[in-house]
C-alpha cells in the first residue's frame, strides 16, 4: 500500500486529520478502487456496514470521506455507489468472512506446538490472547501466515492489524494481504509483501527483522518512516529507529511448525528428559546446564523459551551479552566431550563463542575455546596444541568440515570430542560424525572460569540461544552422540 495513503488513513482513524489531508485522502479514494478497499478494511466494519444505507446515499457533491473523523463513515456519491459496493463485495468474498451477529473471524489457528491456551481450528476475533508456552501458527482472513512464539500477548484489531503487546512473531504475507501491520508499544511494521519478524520483549524496545521483501518501520512518535528490505533490521526505541544486525534465528518460521508439533506428539520431550537423567548419573559428568533451575546463572542475557514449550534458555542479542560459569577447575581432563543445542544467527563477526575459558596464555596450556567460525564451521582450540605435519587445516586449529548453521533458524545439535591420549578431535553435527583431526601436540584440557558469548572481545560475540550445555570428562563414541541427539531432537 502507498505509504502516504497509509498515513492519511491512520490520521483519519485517530481523528487528527487536517482539512488539506482530508482532501488528499478523498483524491486517493476517488482515483483507486484498491485504495477504497483498503480504507473499508481499515475502518471498523461494523460501522461501515451500518453506514451502507445512509452514508453511500449522500449527494454527489459530498466528499468520499466525511470531514468529521468522529463520524467514522464513508460517503460515496451515487455515481460511485457501484464502486463502493463492488469493493466491499470483493473484500468479503476474498477474505471468506462469515458473520455471526456483529462478530467476524480475523484469523484461524492452523497449527500449534505445545500451546495450552489455543488449539488448531480456533477462530480469532478481537480478543486478547496470552501464551505461556509453545508456538501457534495462524492464517489471517486475507491469507497472511503468522507464527507466534510464547511467552506472548496479542490481539487482532482487524485482519490487517495485529497488536503485539509482548512476544515474537514471524509473518509470510501474500499479495492479497499486502499492508498487513504489526503494532507494538514502540512502533509499527507495515508489510509491503514479504517475510519478516517482530520481537517485543517484556522489557525493552521492539525489533523488526526483514528476511525477504520490504517492510515500512515507523517508531512511535516519529514522523518519519523507514523502508527496510531483506537483510535489514532495526530497533525502535524512544521515538526513533536504530539499525541493528539481523537475527536470522530468533524467529520460528512456518515451515518449522510441523516438525515441532510432530516432535511433541511423538514424545520427544519425555525422551529428552530420560537422556538427561542418564547424563546426570554419568560418573564422568563435569557439568550439565539445562537452564531450568531457579538458580540464576551470572551474566547478561535474555531468558527466553528453549526447545520445549515453557522451557527456558539464555538468548544472546547484543555485543557484551554473555553467561559466566566455573566448572572442572583444579584438575586436567585428558578426555573431554562438549555438546549443546543451539539456535544461532549468521553474523559477520569472526567467531561466535560457545565456551571460552579465561586465561588463554602460555602459562595455561590446554585452555579450551569452542566456537563457530566466520565460515560457519565448528572449531575446538586448546592453547599450545599443534596439528600434525601436512594437515589440511589452514588456520592452525581443528575445524569441522560442514557448516553448522542452517539457512533459516532451526535448533541444531553440536558436539566436539577431544582425546589428548589419542591426539584427536572429532566433530558431530546433529548426531552425525563430521570430521576427525589429528594433533601433533595434545595437552590435557583445562577448564575453570569461562564464558558463553563475548569472551572480553567483540569478535567473540554470540548471537542466538543455547540449550542444554554438556561437559563430560570422557569421550563419547559415535553411537552415544547419535543417541543423545535423537533423544533431544525437538523435530520429527
Amino acid at each position: 500500500m502507498n505509504s502516504e495513503l497509509d498515513s492519511l488513513i491512520h490520521r483519519y482513524l485517530d481523528g487528527n486529520i487536517s482539512a488539506e489531508e482530508m482532501s488528499q485522502l478523498n483524491r486517493f479514494l476517488d482515483a483507486s478502487a484498491e485504495a477504497r478497499r483498503e480504507f473499508v478494511e481499515r475502518l471498523n466494519l461494523d460501522s461501515a456496514v451500518a453506514a451502507s444505507a445512509a452514508g453511500w446515499e449522500q449527494k454527489q457533491t459530498e466528499p468520499l470521506v466525511k470531514s468529521s473523523p468522529s463520524a467514522q463513515r464513508m460517503a460515496f456519491p451515487p455515481t460511485r455507489r457501484w464502486l463502493a459496493a463492488a469493493a466491499c463485495v470483493t473484500l468479503f468474498a476474498s477474505a471468506g468472512w462469515w458473520w455471526q451477529g456483529s462478530q467476524r473471524v480475523l484469523a484461524t489457528i492452523v497449527n500449534d506446538a505445545g500451546v495450552e491456551e489455543l488449539s488448531k481450528g480456533t477462530k480469532l476475533r478481537g480478543e486478547t490472547h496470552s501464551l505461556k508456552g509453545g508456538s501457534v501458527e495462524l492464517v489471517t482472513a486475507l491469507g497472511a501466515r503468522v507464527v507466534i512464539e510464547a511467552p506472548a500477548e496479542f490481539r487482532f484489531e482487524s485482519a490487517q492489524r495485529l497488536h503485539m503487546l509482548s512476544g515474537r512473531l514471524s509473518a509470510e504475507v501474500p499479495p492479497a494481504a499486502k499492508g498487513f501491520t504489526v503494532v507494538t508499544p514502540s512502533g509499527d511494521a507495515v508489510d509491503l509483501g514479504t517475510r519478516f519478524g517482530v520481537d517485543v520483549p517484556p522489557n525493552g524496545a521492539a525489533e523488526i527483522h526483514v528476511f525477504q521483501g520490504e517492510v515500512i518501520a515507523k517508531a512511535s512518535g516519529d514522523t518519519n518512516k523507514q523502508s527496510l528490505r531483506g537483510g535489514d533490521a532495526v530497533t525502535m526505541d524512544g521515538g526513533s529507529s536504530t539499525v541493528r544486525e539481523l537475527r536470522s534465528s530468533a524467529f520460528i518460521q512456518a515451515d518449522e511448525m510441523n516438525g515441532l508439533s510432530a516432535g511433541l506428539a511423538a514424545g520427544q520431550r519425555a525422551r529428552s528428559e530420560v537422556a538427561l537423567a542418564a547424563m546426570r548419573n554419568d560418573p564422568a559428568l563435569i557439568a550439565l546446564l539445562d537452564f531450568e533451575s531457579e538458580q540464576t546463572q551470572p551474566g547478561i542475557f535474555r531468558t527466553v523459551q528453549g526447545r520445549w514449550p515453557g522451557s527456558q534458555a539464555p538468548e544472546f542479542v547484543n555485543v557484551g551479552d554473555h553467561l559466566k560459569l566455573d566448572v572442572g577447575r583444579d584438575r586436567e581432563w585428558p578426555q573431554l566431550t562438549l555438546a549443546t543445542w543451539v539456535r544461532l544467527d549468521r553474523l559477520g563477526a569472526p567467531y561466535q563463542s560457545l565456551l571460552h575459558t579465561d586465561g588463554w596464555n602460555k602459562s595455561n596450556p590446554g585452555q579450551v575455546h569452542w566456537m563457530v567460525t566466520k565460515l560457519t564451521t565448528m572449531r575446538l582450540a586448546l592453547f599450545a596444541n599443534t596439528l600434525t605435519q601436512g594437515s589440511d587445516e589452514t588456520n592452525g586449529f581443528p575445524d569441522s568440515r560442514t557448516s553448522v548453521l542452517p539457512e533459516q533458524g532451526r535448533w541444531v545439535h553440536l558436539a566436539a570430542v577431544y582425546d589428548s591420549v589419542a591426539k584427536t578431535v572429532r566433530f558431530y553435527l546433529n548426531g552425525q560424525f563430521d570430521k576427525e583431526t589429528h594433533q601433533a601436540i595434545a595437552h590435557p584440557a583445562r577448564l575453570g572460569p569461562a564464558q558463553i558469548g563475548n569472551w572480553d572481545q567483540q569478535d567473540r560475540k554470540l548471537s542466538g540461544r543455547v540449550d542444554e550445555l554438556l561437559l563430560l570428562g570422557r569421550t563419547m563414541n559415535d553411537e552415544e552422540v547419535r543417541a543423545l541427539y535423537e533423544a533431544g531432537n525437538p523435530y520429527r
